[in-house]
């Protein structure tokens, strides 16, 4: 089993989140399930994602997509996110 770990700071959560929810349909196309959206307790703009990937070489693939980066800008990621492939 294979996992992406994600952490990044938003500008905004809730605008966010339209984002996010509108980029589903890419992350299943990726292999990509989520199993944990999380915010910081301290810092309500700072996310903690975790999925699920079915190919550690896709998920690699869809996270230096171009169209993941302009999504990310689009919604509101203000920093270098910290991502994370992991092997269970």
């Amino acid at each position: 089993m294979a996992f992406v770990l994600i952490r990044h700071k938003v500008r905004d959560f809730e605008a966010w989140k339209l984002g996010y929810d509108a980029h589903r349909a890419k992350r299943v196309e990726a292999g990509l399930t989520e199993r944990h959206l999380l915010r910081n307790a301290d810092n309500g703009n700072e996310v903690v994602l975790l999925f699920e990937a079915r190919d550690l070489g896709a998920a690699r693939a869809f996270s230096a997509s171009p169209n993941l980066r302009e999504t990310m800008q689009a919604a509101g990621v203000v920093d270098r996110p910290d991502i994370y492939f992991l092997d269970a």
